[in-house]
């Protein structure tokens, strides 16, 4: 079993060891929701508030680990696992740190969402930028445009640039734990303008390519 797996499994088995135990002791509507404030505006009944977040990673183990299996470019996949592999733990601990967090606010410990959001989506987007840096043509994982897919020289550019947006948004999102009510733009704006950025430089990098064959053809 890969060490990836194990570690994996471990934190799934946390999760639901952290949901076993807090059980009693939680409301029967516990709150599971804040608004861009960070104010609590939302609940979920005691048994989803506890097991959504362990159900939710026994499902990304399973898919996580069929995905490259099935992929036609798994050998690709197999060059970056490492850094593949990582993030998944990264995403991981972000979701038990967040179920933590729910079970401190239902037992009346206050944690500050919005400086928690922000410093783990901010880790979560940087260290995407790490994978895209390594990151071989795929049908899962990356930038998977209809330009990058046709040219692998498309998607190497293309990742080595959103590598960089990637990693830029994710300290934003980070400086927006000292924005209060405007922390949504820091962790939104930067990572919606990376996205649509890469896919049109991907369009525009795809047909430079093209007209530099048809100019050799001809």
């Amino acid at each position: 079993m890969r060490a990836n797996n194990v570690i994996l499994a471990a934190i799934v088995v946390f999760s639901f060891v952290l949901s076993i135990y807090f059980y009693p002791q939680m409301p029967e509507q516990m709150v599971a929701h804040w608004g861009i404030k960070g104010d609590a505006d939302g609940m979920m009944s005691r048994f989803w508030g506890l097991f959504l977040f362990p159900v939710l990673l026994t499902a990304f183990i399973i898919m996580f680990s069929f995905m490259p299996r099935i992929d036609p470019l798994r050998q690709n996949i197999d060059e970056f696992r490492g850094y593949f592999d990582n993030f998944i733990i990264l995403l991981f601990a972000f979701f038990v740190a967040l179920q933590a967090l729910m079970i401190s606010w239902n037992l009346g410990f206050i944690v500050p969402i919005i400086p928690f959001i922000c410093v783990w989506i901010g880790a979560l987007f940087y260290y995407a930028g790490v994978l895209m840096q390594h990151a071989k043509k795929n049908w899962f994982i990356g930038l998977r445009t209809p330009w990058t897919m046709s040219s692998e020289k498309v998607w190497d550019k293309t990742h080595k640039l959103g590598s960089k947006l990637f990693k830029v948004s994710g300290m934003i999102a980070i400086l927006g734990s000292f924005a209060e009510e405007f922390a949504f733009l820091f962790v939104l704006g930067p990572i919606f303008v990376s996205a649509f950025y890469t896919t049109y430089y991907s369009y525009k990098e795809y047909q430079k390519e093209q007209k530099g064959l048809q100019q050799t053809a001809s």
